[in-house]
């Protein structure tokens, strides 16, 4: 697997049906709809074709009008790796591409240098599925279920290096709790992930497991299945817009770099 993104492909679930922010893929920041802007991200990566995996009509109709390509996948699909997966399979029938990067459509703000980072983990065969983790030392995100936190095998002290590229480490275990005890970081999970095709087919084919529903996190799945999954050391976690809180610092900054 290389990393020069001849082989990737980048998909990013997309629906409007959301809880706590109807809409959110259409919502207007800097003169665009949020999924355009993590659309051009995406495409700002250079990776690979970016495709929008769409659950409505509506999201598909918005990035087509930037000049992005859309994909309808089945509204009933369970999540969205699920959806991922769909797209793949009608966007790369004969599997050409061998890594399709799982990119959140609520990332307006995010570094394309995150993206390709997502990818390096995979340029070791024995991993299946790669991701990015953060070490924080913040007491408000160690105990906060809201941040899923990554047991790594990683040395104390590991961070990204200028010259070496990302430190790269094996994921044990993720969970809600603050883990591991004892002195060390504490890794904050970012929720992308790239996936080489066979894993992605395996994980979408596979039930439920019984830790991915007590922690309420599909990559324990994965785990529980035996898959390996990796993570490279990023330098900052990305902006999530999950509330009208966070729509509004988004359009703030972006509103500000416009």
């Amino acid at each position: 697997m290389t990393d020069n993104g001849r082989e990737s492909l980048v998909i990013i679930p997309a629906r409007l049906a959301a809880t706590r922010l109807p809409d959110k893929p259409l919502a207007t920041i800097a003169g665009a709809p949020m999924i355009v802007h993590v659309w051009r991200r995406a495409v700002e990566a250079d990776v690979g074709p970016v495709i929008v995996a769409c659950a409505d009509r509506a999201i598909a109709e918005a990035v087509e009008a930037a000049g992005g390509e859309a994909v309808m996948t089945d509204p009933g699909l369970p999540s969205g790796s699920d959806r991922v997966h769909a797209a793949a399979a009608i966007r790369d029938p004969d599997g050409r591409y061998a890594a399709v990067v799982n990119l959140q459509g609520d990332l307006p703000a995010i570094d394309p240098a995150l993206i390709r980072a997502s990818l390096i983990p995979l340029r070791d065969p024995a991993v299946d599925i790669a991701t990015l983790v953060v070490p924080t030392a913040d007491p408000g995100e160690r105990d906060n279920p809201n941040v899923v936190k990554a047991v790594m095998s990683l040395a104390d002290g590991a961070a990204a290096g200028p010259t070496a590229g990302p430190t790269v480490g094996r994921a044990l275990y993720f969970t809600r709790a603050a883990a591991p005890s004892g002195a060390g970081p504490v890794w904050h999970h970012i929720g992308i992930y790239a996936w080489r095709r066979p894993a992605l087919d395996r994980f979408v084919a596979l039930p439920p497991s019984p830790l991915e529903k007590r922690e309420k996190l599909e990559q324990l799945r994965a785990l529980e299945a035996g898959m390996r999954i990796d993570a490279a050391v990023a330098d900052g976690v990305p902006f999530g817009v999950d509330t009208p809180e966070d729509l509004a610092r988004a359009r703030a900054l972006l509103e500000q770099e416009a």
